[in-house]
């Protein structure tokens, strides 16, 4: 069999896993007159914006074919709904691809969540509507005992290209070498699905990421997977992580705005409890703040 078709194979599952979850039906909201009189001109006469993602994030983006479920895809259903704009998706290859599609207009934003970093805000703005935190995915019973980076040396450990746990896993392996201890072997991949079945099947010995969705794919792998270095910055500050659009776009203070509409109303509350997310959710949304990266 394929390696893309064991992907497609391993993730048609986790999507219908939480089929029962995305029949959870979220009550309709009205149109915020004020709010919509905001957007810019282009896209009130086009009706519509167009949110970008990357490939599957569960549990917030699950991306099956041109359709996307999960906790974002629920929250800009409602903040559409907020607007009085139909807001579609799009999926590019990578993190990399969709800052480019931002930055350069073809896309109006990416909701994400997206790490929100120093480094990033110099080119983009980022509305932060979840904290998360960075953890391992390994084997059933942690084979190779990876409970923190320190332990991450000599083993294969697999990655989201473009990434913060990337940068945080690569600067860890460079570390590893300088104390006389053998380099990480960092495997990037464009999407978590493909990161995730390395571990499943053991071509990697762990999966560095966003505690959230690793929780979620735990959750789905019967058994096979469990999480470690839970509890311990792990290279990382505070994260916050959020939406995404162009340095000083209007987007920005309207969509702390909605969000803050939809916090007051418990839709975001309800969405986020809906797809296990309770541990992720903040009180306010706020622009930039995130913190800096490991050097």
């Amino acid at each position: 069999m394929s390696h893309k078709k064991l992907i497609a194979l391993t993730f048609a599952g986790f999507a219908l896993a939480c089929g029962a979850q995305a029949q959870d039906a979220i009550p309709k909201l009205e149109v915020n007159k004020q709010l919509h009189d905001r957007l810019p001109e282009d896209i009130k006469t086009a009706g519509k914006m167009i949110s970008v993602n990357n490939g599957s994030f569960p549990p917030y983006e699950i991306v099956t074919g041109t359709e996307m479920t999960g906790a974002s895809a629920d929250l800009t259903d409602a903040l559409g709904q907020v607007l009085g704009v139909k807001i579609e998706h799009a999926t590019v290859g990578g993190l990399p691809a969709l800052l480019a599609g931002v930055n350069s207009g073809r896309y109006q934003f990416a909701f994400g969540p997206v790490g929100d970093y120093k480094d990033r805000e110099t080119a983009n703005d980022f509305v932060d509507w979840v904290q998360e935190f960075v953890v391992f995915a390994t084997l059933k019973g942690n084979p190779k005992g990876i409970s923190s980076l320190d332990t991450a040396c000599g083993q294969r450990v697999s990655v989201m290209a473009g990434g913060s746990a990337e940068r945080v896993i690569k600067v860890q392996s460079e570390k590893c070498v300088t104390e006389g201890k053998g380099a990480v072997e960092v495997q990037s991949y464009t999407d978590q699905p493909a990161s995730i079945l390395a571990v499943r099947s053991k071509r990697a010995d762990a999966f560095f990421s966003s505690q959230a969705p690793l929780t979620y794919f735990v959750s789905q792998a019967n058994g096979q997977l469990e999480l470690a270095g839970v509890g311990q910055k792990n290279g990382f500050e505070d994260i916050f992580q959020g939406a995404v659009v162009p340095k000083g776009s209007p987007l920005g203070p309207l969509f702390v705005d909605a969000i803050k509409v939809l916090m007051d109303n418990g839709t975001y509350g309800a969405i986020m409890k809906k797809w296990g997310l309770e541990n992720n959710m903040i009180k306010q949304p706020g622009i930039n703040l995130g913190g800096q990266l490991p050097k």
